[in-house]
């Protein structure tokens, strides 16, 4: 008798307890770096706007470094091309945790995410390149509308009080992680100029380094942190942009756990690092990235001019357009599917707020347009259309926050009190009565 075909699994549908607890904590400092990070740009905005805006920039632009070693740089300078590595460290740990152990870690799986986030990036280059196109003006910023800002996007949903399941939640995670490796990738290969390949040759070697440790399983700080800030003083000089430094390194970083090992030394190294990403790096790049001086005239200009609105329309349409239908293809073409429970109204919502793009945007928008005017104008789209996207996702999920609830409810009810959601109690009894019993033959 032919075997019944094996049903597909559901895309991040009830996930194991520990996978879950990860994931939650994962969410959870996302979601304070995200509120931090929100009033780091609220303190820009008002300080840049202020009677005062003279001592912003005074700030933003006072060099220190060590000039003999190419790393004189600004204050603003150094929160871009300095601490955000740090940032970068952190997404490249968790991409590879998801390449490994996580939802990445196969094809059937993969293939929602990745699909999604590739239509979520792409469909907004087009229509800036189509905008920008037909207004002639500069392709410069195709890049700008492709990222988003998982941070500020939870961060939104921490302060409108939604109960999101925790598989749509790890959705919005995963789909960050190949959106930040989709940005990574742009930054390495179309914004890097004039390399100096005595300075990268150097760096490779640098992460040739890093890796023998790992496979050695060396440990102490002493020997990281001193090799870090060599490989990333070399990627800057070589031309390439630093931030690549901190995501090799984090690919580098052993995920998985030897026998006896608590923790692995990419898990150590987030426990430690992550909390500093969050709560300073971030925020301190936002503070001297979206002071933007906004006035009537700059917002006619954002919405008259062909490259802010190219970033408009790319984060606020491209974005939801994108991933959207991204997840509609690869639900209908591919063996992943969604969570059963989730309507697709869900999905749009996530969507529309995955145009939240601040801290990669705002970087892209820097390295596209250094040092002019234009700059200046796409920040303030990024801005704009981040609130927008902001704001239309808050009253789409609203809509849907009774269903949000009511699942929620669903998964953290424990009756007994005995420590574990019933879901998963419930999922056991099922199997073991749907198992064959002792002694029956087939």
């Amino acid at each position: 008798m032919a075997a019944a075909p094996r049903s597909r699994p559901p895309f991040l549908g009830l996930l194991p307890l520990p996978e879950r607890q990860a994931v939650t904590r994962a969410l959870r400092t996302e979601t304070v770096g995200g509120l931090v990070l929100l009033a780091a740009a609220v303190v820009a905005l008002v300080w840049a706007n202020s009677p005062v805006s003279s001592s912003y920039e005074q700030v933003r632009d006072f060099h220190f470094g060590i000039p003999a070693l190419g790393l004189d740089l600004s204050v603003g300078h150094w929160s871009a091309d300095g601490l955000l590595a740090v940032f970068f460290l952190v997404a490249g740990i968790e991409l590879k945790r998801e390449l490994v152990v996580g939802e990445l870690r196969t094809p059937a799986t993969a293939a929602l995410p990745v699909i999604a986030a590739l239509c979520g990036m792409a469909v907004p280059a087009a229509l800036y390149a189509a905008i920008a196109g037909a207004g002639g003006g500069n392709m410069e910023g195709w890049a700008v509308p492709m990222a988003t800002d998982i941070a500020f996007a939870l961060a939104v949903l921490a302060v409108v009080s939604t109960h999101l399941p925790a598989a749509l939640r790890a959705f919005l995670l995963t789909l960050a992680v190949v959106d930040d490796l989709g940005a990574i990738l742009v930054i390495a290969v179309f914004f890097s100029s004039d390399l100096n390949f005595y300075a990268l040759a150097g760096a490779v070697a640098g992460l040739a380094v890093f890796h023998l440790l790992q496979r050695w399983r060396v440990t102490g700080w002493w020997w990281y942190v001193p090799l870090g800030i060599m490989i990333w003083a070399l990627m800057y000089n070589a031309g390439v942009h630093a931030t690549v430094a901190g995501v090799a390194m984090g690919l580098i970083l052993r995920t998985t756990r030897d026998q006896g090992e608590k923790a692995s030394p990419a898990e150590r190294t987030v426990h430690l690092v992550h909390p500093f990403s969050a709560g300073v790096v971030v925020p301190l790049f936002a503070l001297f990235a979206a002071g933007v001086s906004i006035s009537v005239s700059d917002l006619g200009t954002v919405f008259t001019s062909p490259e802010p609105l190219g970033v408009v329309v790319g984060l606020v349409l491209g974005k939801t357009l994108g991933i959207f239908a991204g997840t509609c293809l690869a639900a209908r073409f591919t063996r992943a599917q969604l969570n059963p429970d989730l309507a697709w109204a869900d999905v749009f919502g996530l969507s529309v707020l995955a145009g939240i793009g601040f801290t990669v945007a705002l970087l892209i928008g820097e390295l596209a347009f250094p040092g002019t005017a234009l700059s200046e104008h796409v920040k303030a789209a990024v801005l704009i259309a981040s609130l927008t996207a902001a704001f239309l996702a808050v009253l789409i999920l609203r809509l849907r926050n009774r269903l949000y609830r009511r699942l929620y409810e669903e998964e953290n009810l424990d009756a007994d009190a005995d420590g574990i959601p019933d879901i998963y109690q419930r999922a056991a009894r099922m199997t073991a009565e749907q198992a064959p019993k002792d002694g029956t033959s087939g």
